[in-house]
């Protein structure tokens, strides 16, 4: 019965698609809503503890959990505050929501002390010095998932593993080399999610030891569009786009120095491969905190950049308020979209050449491999030795989700192509990033990789 009714839906969903050419917005999942009823009401029974959105509060339960008082640089209690506060007046949680913000502030809380205690018992941690990153800077959604997963496939590069920028500080009592619980738990993290909303696999397929971004390492100093893109909080994302991220850089910093220790792998001093559409904003503080990084510009077109960043958006603020409001997303990711391109190009035009290289979506479309050999030309590596790796990558991604696509439309959050197109004519121009007519005889070699990580 539970398949064929999600092949019916699957067929009118197809043949809406097919008549008009649109994809209707996904509704938000059932069970989101059984969970969300459920949490109420332990909530009102007091089956859950339900402690209150407030800042010193949080900070003393903190402080209680963990028996330590020692935070670090105070800088982050600011953009802290003012997402809380954002939080309490604009975000219109719901129980999910609400429980969700306060177990998320309440970890970062205690991984800052935990943190601490890290770098006052082992001060040789900050003592080790960070070997120049290689850094994939593009919007959300522009493909910097495949090439950041590309380059993390060639073991001359550290990258970040999703348990580690979910959970990036062990507890205090753990050793380096010996058992670590975080991967199981990131790995039940993930479950709850998938189940939650299986479309967030399709989005952004991952797993606890794949590569996965650093943007954990900045929620840290509860910094970043990450926030924006979970809440509707746009109160905080004007405040932060008016302040100096470097503390935040200079934070990550330091935690790419204790997820190195927790490996104990000190010795080797690899080069990071790091990326997150964040950088996009933070270019300067990014450069300020590691001035000889190498920069990897890719580039795509806007209009898709723009819907599919909508469509994340929606999947995610839909678990967490009852009032998403999808033209709201669409008129707010256009500004966002347009502030994180603007502040690139601005930067961009600052980093001398031999330390940035641009490239397109389209051409990794077409030939992942060119585009690679011209990276690592770049890089002045030798590509032969990751190509057995990188190709092993995407045949297993093709496999994974040949079935699986993440659509979405422009339509469904007030936009249009031309809308979208005409606010980036001028950045689409200098990277020719205007669509160009298919060639029937053209198959993508990435079809499968594109289709989940477009």
């Amino acid at each position: 019965m539970h398949s064929s009714l999600s092949l019916n839906l699957f067929a009118c969903r197809a043949l809406i698609v097919g008549m008009t050419g649109e994809f209707p917005l996904p509704a938000r999942p059932r069970l989101v809503g059984v969970a969300n009823f459920a949490l109420g009401g332990l909530n009102r029974l007091a089956l859950v503890p339900d402690h209150p959105l407030d800042l010193d509060a949080l900070c003393d339960i903190a402080r209680r959990e963990t028996g330590l008082d020692d935070f670090g640089d105070p800088w982050f209690l600011r953009p802290l505050e003012v997402l809380i506060e954002a939080l309490r007046e604009e975000a219109s949680l719901n129980a999910i929501g609400r429980f969700a913000a306060v177990g998320q502030f309440l970890k970062v809380l205690r991984e800052r002390l935990w943190t601490q205690h890290w770098f006052d018992t082992h001060p040789e941690i900050l003592g080790e010095p960070l070997a120049p990153p290689v850094i994939v800077v593009g919007p959300m959604r522009s493909g910097t998932t495949r090439l950041h997963r590309l380059l993390a496939a060639d073991d001359r590069f550290e990258h970040m593993r999703f348990f580690e920028t979910v959970c990036p500080v062990p507890e205090p009592g753990f050793r380096p080399g010996k058992r670590d619980p975080r991967p199981r738990q990131a790995g039940r993290l993930l479950s709850t999610v998938h189940r939650l909303n299986p479309r967030t696999a399709v989005i952004h397929p991952t797993g606890p030891f794949e590569p996965e971004e650093e943007l954990g390492l900045l929620v840290q100093s509860a910094w970043g569009m990450k926030h924006e893109a979970q809440w509707r909080i746009p109160t905080y994302g004007r405040w932060a786009e008016e302040e100096d991220a470097t503390p935040a850089y200079r934070h990550l910093a330091r935690l790419l120095r204790l997820v190195r220790w927790a490996r104990g792998e000190t010795a080797r001093r690899k080069p990071w491969v790091l990326k997150t559409p964040q950088h996009m904003l933070d270019l300067p503080a990014l450069l300020s905190v590691f001035p000889e990084a190498k920069l990897i510009f890719i580039h795509r077109d806007p209009a898709k950049v723009v819907g599919s960043s909508c469509s994340l958006v929606w999947n995610q603020m839909t678990i967490h308020s009852n009032e998403a409001d999808p033209h709201w997303i669409g008129d707010h990711w256009l500004d966002k979209t347009g502030l994180q391109i603007d502040r690139m190009q601005a930067a961009r035009s600052r980093i001398h050449p031999q330390q940035r290289i641009d490239v397109l979506y389209r051409d990794m479309d077409a030939d992942w491999e060119a585009v690679m050999r011209r990276v690592y030309r770049f890089l002045d590596m030798d590509i032969a030795p990751a190509l057995p790796s990188m190709r092993q990558y995407v045949d297993k991604a093709t496999r994974q989700h040949r079935w699986q696509r993440h659509r979405y439309d422009l339509a469904s959050f007030g936009l249009d192509d031309k809308t979208v197109r005409g606010r980036f004519e001028r950045y689409a121009n200098t990277f020719d990033l205007q669509p160009k007519p298919a060639r029937p005889d053209m198959k993508p070699v990435l079809q499968g990789t594109r289709r989940a990580l477009a």
